[in-house]
C-alpha cells in the first residue's frame, strides 16, 4: 500500500520521493562549440564552415539542468567568474529552472571555459580550462548543504579536496551521494571518498582507474571488482556509450542495452545520464529502473547538438517510450 505525505511516499517500508531535491556540486562553464569535418593534424590549418557558438556547459551545470528537466528540484553549487560569461550563465540558470543561490562569483578568475570540438560523426573532444571552478572550496559545499538535499550529485571538474569534503558533509547528514566519476585521474585517491551510494564512470574513466578496458561482460565485472577495492559503493554503474550500461551491486550484475538512435553529438550525454539516474533512483528506489530511465535520457541527448540545448525532459522520455513501444512502466 502507498502512503502519501507531503513530498514523500512510503512503500513496503521504503521512503520514496515524488520530487527529490538534488544538490549538484560541480563545474559551471561556457562552452565554445566548434564543429568540424575532421580534427586538424599537427601544423595543419583547416578552414571550416560548419560554424561555432558559445553555449552554457560544464558537467555540473549540465547535470543540474537535467535534474530539473527530469522532474527533480535542482539546487546547484558552483563558482563562476565576475565577467560577461559569468553574468550570462547566471541569467541562463535563473531562466532554466535551476536554483543557483549557491553559485557565487569571484573576481580572482574568469568563468571556466571548455573547447568542444565536434566531428561530423558526432564524436567530440573536449579541452576544459577550469578558471573559477578551481576556486570552489569546501566551505561553499558546506553552505550548500543548508538546502537539506535528498541526494548529492557530484563530479570531478572541481578541486578534489572539495569533492572529498562535500562527500563527507553529505555522509554525516545521511544524504546519499552519487558520483559521476569524471574527468578521471590516476592521482585521485578514491578511498578517501569513503562510502557512497552510486559510483558511475564511463569507459575512459574505467580504464584510468583500473587499467581494464570494459570491452566485454567479463572485463566489466573485473573492472567493478577492481573499483570496489578503491571505493566502496552500494552500486557501480558503468556507462558504456552506445553499448549500454553495466550495473553491479557487489553480488549480482546486469547489462542493460542501449537504444538505437541517430547520434549527432555526444556532448553532455554522460552528465544527463547520471542526473537522470539520480532523480529516478530517488523517486523509485529501484536501481535497475533508474538505469533504464537514464539510458533513455542519454540516448535522447546525443540526438541533438550542444550541452544545455540537448538535455531532454521527462516528457521527452515518456514520448520515447510510447513511440518505440519500450517495455518500461511510466510513472
Amino acid at each position: 500500500m502507498w502512503y502519501n505525505f507531503l513530498n514523500k511516499i512510503e512503500y513496503k517500508g521504503m521512503i520514496l520521493l515524488k520530487t527529490p531535491r538534488i544538490l549538484t556540486i560541480g563545474s559551471a562553464n561556457i562552452d565554445l562549440m566548434a564543429r568540424m569535418s575532421k580534427i586538424p593534424s599537427v601544423g595543419q590549418t583547416v578552414i571550416e564552415h560548419a560554424g561555432y557558438e558559445y553555449i552554457p556547459g560544464g558537467k555540473g551545470a549540465n547535470a543540474a539542468l537535467a535534474v530539473h528537466r527530469m522532474g527533480g528540484e535542482s539546487i546547484f553549487c558552483a563558482k563562476r567568474g565576475n565577467d560577461t560569461h559569468g553574468s550570462r550563465l547566471a541569467d541562463i540558470y535563473a531562466s532554466s529552472g535551476i536554483n543557483a543561490r549557491f553559485v557565487s562569483a569571484t573576481p580572482k578568475e574568469r568563468t571556466g571555459l571548455a573547447l568542444v570540438m565536434v566531428e561530423a560523426n558526432g564524436n567530440n573532444r573536449i579541452v576544459a580550462y577550469p578558471g573559477a571552478n578551481a576556486l570552489l572550496r569546501a566551505e561553499d559545499a558546506e553552505e550548500a548543504m543548508t538546502c537539506y538535499p535528498d541526494a548529492m550529485l557530484i563530479q570531478f571538474e572541481v578541486p578534489y579536496d572539495t569533492v572529498i569534503a562535500s562527500v563527507r558533509y553529505a555522509r554525516d547528514a545521511g544524504v546519499p551521494v552519487i558520483i559521476d566519476a569524471g574527468p578521471a585521474s590516476k592521482e585521485y585517491d578514491l578511498e578517501a571518498l569513503g562510502e557512497v551510494e552510486i559510483f558511475s564512470p564511463n569507459e575512459t574513466e574505467i580504464y584510468t582507474y583500473t587499467g581494464i578496458k570494459a570491452t566485454s561482460t567479463d572485463n566489466c565485472l573485473k573492472a567493478c571488482l577492481a573499483l570496489s577495492n578503491k571505493i566502496k559503493a552500494k552500486y557501480y554503474v558503468l556507462k558504456l556509450g552506445e553499448r549500454g550500461v553495466f550495473l553491479y551491486d557487489g553480488t549480482y550484475f546486469k547489462f542493460i542495452a542501449s537504444h538505437n538512435v541517430e547520434a549527432i553529438d555526444s556532448t553532455a550525454a554522460g552528465d544527463v545520464f547520471t542526473a537522470a539516474l539520480t532523480v529516478e533512483y530517488m523517486r523509485s528506489g529501484d536501481i535497475k529502473r533508474a538505469c533504464e530511465y537514464a539510458n533513455m535520457a542519454g540516448a535522447l541527448t546525443v540526438t541533438k547538438e550542444g550541452a544545455f540545448t540537448s538535455v531532454p525532459t521527462h516528457e521527452d522520455i515518456c514520448k520515447f517510450v510510447l513511440n518505440n513501444e519500450i517495455n518500461y512502466q511510466l510513472n
